[in-house]
């Protein structure tokens, strides 16, 4: 049976109810994220150092990364014709509410913002639609509870983030050695019965992240209540996709085995391709002879490495001397892809109801 699944984010209508989940540094830029909302979708930039390719990022990162920021989402909106663009940016980024400012200012419709309790967001956001990234029912009572108090302001979108997902992680280390013991299916009913609860006259949309390929992923979450799916790794491997080629030849090469957790500067657990760069790393400290004013809270006299860095080694193609962020799926990558191919298969995927 066929089943309508627009999804509605406030007046934000979306034909498709998948978010490209924000990738940085320099993975979801304006090609990926035009692309998926051009298609359908909604596109999601990475605010994260996203102006490292401009020539003057090296000199002044943070007004660089700002001017980037507006380019990018001028951009992304023109290859999208009408689509919804949002901006995920991480609470604890430096200087946090200039990059909320500054893409609001650009026109982005959308803000997610996790790596911390956006609880500030509502201030900061005007006539942008907010959302923000939880991984437990506690954190996401919270950053609503507060909102409510201080703002009187529902989100008008709630993405879930589970164990299987890229990059950093809402979990703690031994949390993620068994992910089944989790029983994290649980944890998502929770959130989404706390999310209904807490309706009014407005339907709020949850979309569950992490470990999501595709659309038969995707269902058993429809199942318990979800409105969309965020899905990141596997837009990696597409022509659209603005990472170097050589970034996404490395999910193709991946492995199942060659997908590990972990340790960031950052201070949180992430997922990655075990590569040159892990072995190095866990051998000795890279030292830090650069600021590249990413971080609010980063003592470079004491991380094992510059998570910038690193991250930008990555995107720029240098695969064996980067950090690989992928998701638990990664390995699932064949070959590369047209965003329209895979927009299409998730829709008619989608389309069909779970029995």
């Amino acid at each position: 049976m066929k089943e309508n699944r627009t999804l509605f984010i406030g007046n934000l209508a979306v034909r498709i109810p998948v978010i490209q989940g924000g990738m940085g540094v320099g993975i979801s830029l304006s090609a990926l994220a035009g692309s998926v909302a051009q298609c359908g979708g909604v596109g999601i930039l990475s605010a994260a150092q996203i102006g490292f390719r401009d020539p003057g990022w090296e000199r002044d990162p943070v007004e660089t990364n700002l001017r980037v920021l507006r380019e990018e989402i001028g951009k992304a909106k023109d290859i999208a014709e009408g689509g919804v663009i949002g901006v995920n940016i991480m609470v604890a980024t430096r200087f946090y509410e200039r990059y909320v400012r500054a893409a609001v200012e650009a026109g982005a419709d959308l803000i997610i913002s996790g790596a911390g309790l956006p609880v500030e967001l509502p201030a900061l956001a005007g006539s942008a639609k907010i959302a923000p990234i939880v991984s437990t029912l506690k954190s996401f009572q919270v950053i609503s509870g507060y909102w409510k108090k201080k703002y009187n302001r529902n989100p008008d979108l709630v993405v879930i983030e589970g164990p299987l997902a890229g990059g950093h992680l809402g979990f703690k280390k031994e949390e993620l050695t068994d992910i089944e013991a989790l029983c994290y299916e649980k944890e998502v009913e929770r959130i989404i019965g706390c999310v209904r609860e807490m309706e009014t006259d407005t339907h709020i949309p949850v979309a569950v992240a992490g470990g999501i390929y595709s659309g038969a992923d995707a269902l058993p979450y429809f199942a318990l209540g979800a409105d969309a799916v965020q899905v990141a790794t596997r837009f990696v491997t597409t022509y659209e996709c603005d990472a170097d080629v050589r970034y996404k030849e490395s999910y193709i090469r991946a492995k199942k085995e060659d997908i590990e957790i972990v340790e960031s500067p950052v201070g949180r657990p992430g997922r990655a391709i075990h590569n040159s760069f892990l072995d190095e790393v866990r051998e000795r400290r890279l030292p830090v002879e650069k600021c590249h004013q990413c971080l609010a809270k980063c003592n470079r006299q004491e991380i094992p490495y510059c998570i910038t860095d690193a991250l930008v080694q990555a995107a720029r193609g240098n695969t064996q001397k980067g950090l690989l962020f992928c998701g638990a799926n990664a390995y699932r990558a064949q070959k590369l892809e047209h965003v329209s191919d895979i927009m299409k298969e998730f829709e008619e995927e989608l389309s069909c109801r779970q029995e």
